[in-house]
């Protein structure tokens, strides 16, 4: 039987590729958007391992691998037609991974307090997660507009943890993450299921789960080893 360390833990999550699987929604966009230009379709598998890496990387590579030339201002244009074509169907086709609302049910009815802690901007973050009925389990949606400092700097998982605690961790899928995460001095659980260029055991968590379900478990073992 579990034990209480779940009543006021500071439980903070990443949101593409932790939470929910976006990487559908953001090709679909990337697609619309490079078509312009008389681009191919990128194929999914080819860019869930560069979602974290934000829209301009996502346009630039396009265009890079179909060996075709873009300049500074035109890739300017084409993030700004990028946001406005994603954000338009933001959760069209993206779902919470298989498990997390089941377990963000679990936290939240024993006491734990969540919030969510990403690199997408605040205002799309805001929207996917209403689109998708998650609003209500966490405290704090906190994206680079509302940090002195965005992931990996540690100031952003405190921005988003607030004063819970003592228990404390950060969830998610990428270096990014797992660098917060030591910045901070709090225990990191990875997701295989996200989305990293770098395999997620190679990425230094205390941590790294194939299965959501087992988070809960492996909390309670991180806590009580330190």
């Amino acid at each position: 039987m579990m034990s209480d360390c779940f009543e006021g833990a500071g439980i903070v999550f990443d949101l593409d590729g932790t939470l929910v699987d976006t990487a559908p929604d953001l090709v679909r966009a990337l697609n619309e958007v490079v078509a312009a230009d008389g681009l191919g379709n990128v194929a999914l598998a080819d860019v869930r391992a560069m979602v974290g890496r934000g829209a301009r990387v996502l346009i630039e590579r396009a265009y890079a691998a179909q060996n075709r030339k873009i300049d500074s201002a035109s890739v300017d244009q084409r993030v700004a037609d990028f946001i406005r074509v994603y954000r338009s169907g933001i959760a069209d086709l993206s779902r919470p991974f298989e498990g997390s609302t089941a377990v963000l049910d679990f936290l939240k009815t024993r006491g734990a307090r969540l919030s969510i802690c990403t690199n997408k901007p605040s205002e799309l973050a805001d929207a996917l997660i209403e689109a998708l009925g998650l609003t209500h389990y966490f405290e704090r949606i906190i994206g680079p507009g509302r940090t002195e400092a965005k992931k990996p700097d540690a100031a952003h998982f405190w921005s988003a943890v607030g004063d819970a605690g003592p228990n404390l961790a950060l969830i998610g899928d990428s270096i990014t993450d797992a660098a917060c995460a030591k910045a901070a001095g709090i225990p990191c659980v990875i997701l295989t299921h996200g989305y990293s260029e770098i395999p997620h055991l190679a990425l230094g968590a205390d941590a790294v789960l194939d299965d959501f379900r087992s988070l809960p478990e492996t909390l309670e073992k991180l806590w009580q080893g330190r």
